[in-house]
């Protein structure tokens, strides 16, 4: 078995344990990181992109804004369509803010290529993840890889290998606890090399469902439809998504929509998920580990990203001034801007989807919210604060 030593395990090779390894190393602070796919398993997973102004200070802090700056796209506002009506929201004259749409697989690449410059250690492809000794004075990693053992003793374990990865895992079952709503629909989407029907996103309420009118760039677009769950990527042809979601969008969207062949097409369940607490001895969960959000307010990279803001800031005061205050109230702070994301998700998703259950009178007071929205600035600015990102 071979054995080493570092302050930080980071578990998971994604955009927050690679964001929090890049913030930690500025710092001067030691990391490995721990990936159980290789980078181009990670690099090839599709994501949504829109950035909130939180995450886009972290990537200037971490040295890694310069590609985005070039290639994202500023968004100023976003429009909402409800049947045949559409308005927008206008994020920079409500807030001063704005959104980045720039792809997360692209976010993913920048945090690659700069802990790779910098020499950071990143393990890929490692098996049977353990954690160690996570009430002791000092907590212990192993991992195979290669057919090998290999142990890592350090000072503490960031999780942030998602739903699915081991650290949430390791807190004990009577210390957890879990909230969690399933929603009754999907949402299928295709990416086509085609390009958007609008610069600004398009979130569009329609009497047969949801749907959505997004961007990777000026060539690349990505559209989503709410679908029942039994339904399969494979059910859907190509012109029968394409008929169906023109059929959500007011006419003066759907005449100009440019249409063309999938390069990519999948579909997504919706869910809402909190695990408490978020920290645990020597472990700290971040990201999916520890919350899931439905992608309608665009919030899962996002609130993840707001977990390394508190990690990293809590972690950083400790080992520069030895105050310890900021990661024994991580957790607490963390869930507090957590739950926020989860209630404005839910809120949205709540107001642009049809539910199986939802009466006629369901849908009408749907509308009149809308229509509240459309009308009312202080309704306008609520949405606005929340979507580019309530500060840290």
């Amino acid at each position: 078995m071979s054995e080493r030593r570092t302050q930080i395990v980071i578990i998971g090779g994604g955009p927050s344990g690679l964001l929090l390894s890049q913030l930690l190393h500025k710092r001067g602070i030691q990391s490995v990181v721990l990936e159980r796919k290789s980078k181009d398993y990670v690099l090839s997973r599709i994501r949504a992109g829109v950035l909130e102004r939180g995450l886009l200070g972290l990537m200037e802090e971490a040295g890694i804004g310069g590609r985005m700056a070039k290639e994202g796209f500023a968004h100023d506002g976003t429009l909402i369509s409800y049947g045949d009506e559409m308005f927008r929201i206008d994020f920079k004259e409500l807030t001063g803010h704005s959104v980045m749409v720039y792809g997360q697989t692209e976010v993913t690449r920048d945090l690659y290529d700069a802990r790779e410059a910098m020499g950071g250690q990143i393990e890929y492809n490692v098996e049977e993840v353990e954690i160690h000794d996570l009430e002791s004075d000092a907590a212990t990693v192993t991992y195979r890889k290669d057919g090998q053992t290999h142990k890592i003793s350090c000072d503490f374990v960031a999780g942030c290998d998602g739903y699915h990865g081991v650290s949430r895992k390791t807190i004990p079952s009577e210390i957890r606890k879990e909230y969690e709503k399933i929603y009754p629909f999907g949402w299928l989407g295709i990416l086509s090399r085609t390009p958007p029907v609008s610069h600004e996103l398009i979130y569009a309420n329609s009497e047969r469902g949801f749907a959505l009118c997004s961007m990777r760039n000026e060539n690349l677009s990505r559209y989503y439809i709410q679908c029942d769950l039994t339904d399969r990527p494979e059910d859907w042809s190509d012109a029968a998504f394409w008929a169906e979601l023109k059929r959500r969008l007011p006419p003066e969207v759907a005449e100009k929509m440019v249409t063309g062949p999938s390069i990519e097409k999948s579909i997504a369940p919706l869910r809402s998920f909190v695990s408490e607490p978020m920290r645990w001895g020597r472990l700290f969960l971040c990201g999916d580990a520890a919350h899931i959000v439905p992608p309608t307010g665009a919030k899962g990279l996002n609130t993840a990203a707001s977990d390394v803001h508190y990690l990293y800031n809590g972690l950083r005061q400790f080992y520069e001034t030895g105050d310890a205050a900021g990661i024994d109230g991580y957790s607490e702070l963390a869930l507090a801007r957590v739950w926020k994301a989860e209630r404005f998700s839910w809120w949205f998703s709540s107001l642009m989807h049809r539910y199986p259950e939802q009466s006629a009178f369901d849908f009408k007071m749907q509308l009149a919210e809308i229509e509240f929205l459309r009308s009312n600035r202080a309704a306008q600015q609520a949405m606005a604060e929340n979507y580019v990102g309530l500060p840290y």
